[in-house]
């Protein structure tokens, strides 16, 4: 037969179980792998794209465009280093790639295109292709 045991949580070890840690301060690291935030914006010619890839080398970002399908691509290298004199005292690092990819509602003209990465804005001026006008044969 088994034993049953009732436990009682206003007895002082189940007070004490129950605030453990109470009035711990808080600790939070951010620990998510980057993402690419974006705002994309259309004129009649063009659309606008801003991406924020903040602390990336632009020769370590990648743009890709297929029709009016955009792939944007990078290499997140952080390194941090805490030194007390002589002393590490903790050095961390990460090594990733983030990517994002997003489909427009017109093909995209690559050779009207452009783009530039400053203060970690990436920004793409994306042209949109003139669409084929359809022409009406006339019969001889």
């Amino acid at each position: 037969m088994a034993n049953l045991t009732v436990w009682d949580p206003f007895t002082e070890a189940g007070l004490d179980e129950l605030f453990k840690g109470f009035l711990r301060p808080a600790r939070f690291e951010n620990k998510a792998p980057m993402q690419i935030k974006m705002d994309v914006s259309e004129d009649d010619k063009s659309y606008t794209v801003h991406a924020e890839i903040p602390g990336v080398n632009k020769e370590d970002i990648h743009v890709a465009i297929d029709g009016n399908q955009v792939s944007v691509s990078a290499e997140v290298k952080k390194e941090t280093e805490q030194k007390e004199g002589d002393k590490l005292l903790r050095s961390e690092r990460y090594y990733g790639s983030v990517y994002r990819s997003f489909a427009l509602a017109s093909e995209i003209d690559e050779s009207l295109s452009n783009a530039k990465y400053d203060n970690g804005v990436l920004e793409l001026k994306l042209a949109k292709r003139k669409e084929s006008q359809a022409r009406k044969l006339t019969i001889a």
